[in-house]
């Protein structure tokens, strides 16, 4: 179980709701030390002065704030910590705002809301109050020293906090050179729309997260274990690389030619499956056909008549290893994991 991070209250009219907030996500990145070679002695980092390259003494460190090229104004940490939001233990709810309204740019970290001692018919009031009205909350909030703006949403059986970024950190879109919104004017036809229409619709699946995979971070762990297999000393064959030259991207320089071959193709939706799992199935007679149970290969038989045509084709899909652990000993000779 998550640990506690902060323990406070949701506040909102003279409604008050006692919750705990726990973290929503964890990091798995892969991360590395960087070590001496010759002795495996951890690198660490001077504090120099860059015009003389000179290591500067802890005591002689302060913190400037540049307000022009090359002049500052020092700040000293009594002043900072003056300035800091005042520490509370509420979740202010200051308005609420239908869902669809908060842009994904804005979103920035989230949280899990559990109510605490006492707080559970009023913290379930709330939530099914957000879902009936499809509605989230804004509030402001303190964590860690640094004030949030951040909104209330219910997820499941729960409520999530979900911190925001302001408004000055989002920037503006409208500087980029983007093709006109209007109907025409980018040369588009309706053919064109309606075959990348279709295209779109026969990709298209509910979401499932689980089918997704960080394949780097897995292909490391796979390293990290044969290496550690052959001993510290021991030295590792050069890693094959994939046969062939680089995909490039097909020369086509007609939209319509080029959305008629991946009509033709019969793409879908990419389908996680186990490593075992065979091609995706394919499409008959116009007809979506049902998904392979999983670990078995999706084929789609003409039908018994012979008027349904089998489709040559096969959906693409993503790489789908599954993630390989390595034991808690191999992990901990795994740098900076």
């Amino acid at each position: 179980m998550a640990q506690i991070i902060w323990r406070g209250a949701i506040s909102f009219g003279l409604v008050h709701i006692p919750v705990r907030l726990y973290p929503a996500i964890s990091h798995q990145r892969v991360g590395f030390d960087l070590l001496d070679k010759r002795s495996m002695d951890p690198i660490g980092y001077r504090k120099i002065n860059k015009r003389t390259g000179k290591e500067v003494d802890k005591s002689n460190i302060v913190r400037g704030f540049e307000y022009e090229k090359e002049q500052y104004v020092v700040l000293s940490d009594e002043e900072i910590k003056a300035a800091n939001p005042e520490s509370t233990q509420t979740i202010d709810i200051v308005t609420f705002v239908d869902a669809p309204e908060i842009s994904f740019l804005y979103l920035d970290t989230p949280y899990f809301l559990a109510p605490d001692r006492g707080g559970d018919k009023v913290y379930a009031l709330l939530r099914d109050a957000l879902k009936k009205s499809g509605r989230i909350g804004i509030a402001n909030v303190v964590l860690h020293s640094k004030q949030h703006l951040a909104s209330l949403i219910p997820v499941g059986a729960g409520l999530a906090l979900n911190t925001l970024r302001w408004a000055d950190e989002v920037r503006d879109i409208e500087p980029l050179k983007l093709p006109s919104q209007s109907a025409g004017k980018n040369g588009i036809s309706d053919r064109e729309l309606k075959m990348a229409t279709q295209l779109i619709d026969d990709m298209t699946q509910p979401w499932d997260p689980e089918l997704y995979h960080d394949t780097f971070h897995d292909e490391i762990l796979k390293l990290v274990q044969r290496k550690v297999k052959l001993g510290k000393t021991g030295t590792l064959r050069a890693v094959e690389e994939a046969s062939g030259e680089p995909k490039k991207s097909a020369d086509i320089l007609d939209l319509t030619e080029m959305l008629k071959r991946s009509l033709s193709g019969k793409p879908k939706a990419a389908k996680a499956e186990s490593a075992e799992s065979g091609d995706a199935p394919a499409r008959t007679g116009g007809a979506k056909a049902k998904p392979a149970a999983k670990g078995t290969k999706g084929r789609t038989k003409a039908s018994p008549s012979g008027s349904a045509k089998k489709s040559t084709s096969t959906a693409a899909k993503p790489s789908t290893r599954t993630s390989t652990r390595a034991p808690a000993k191999k992990r901990a000779a795994h740098a900076g994991s």
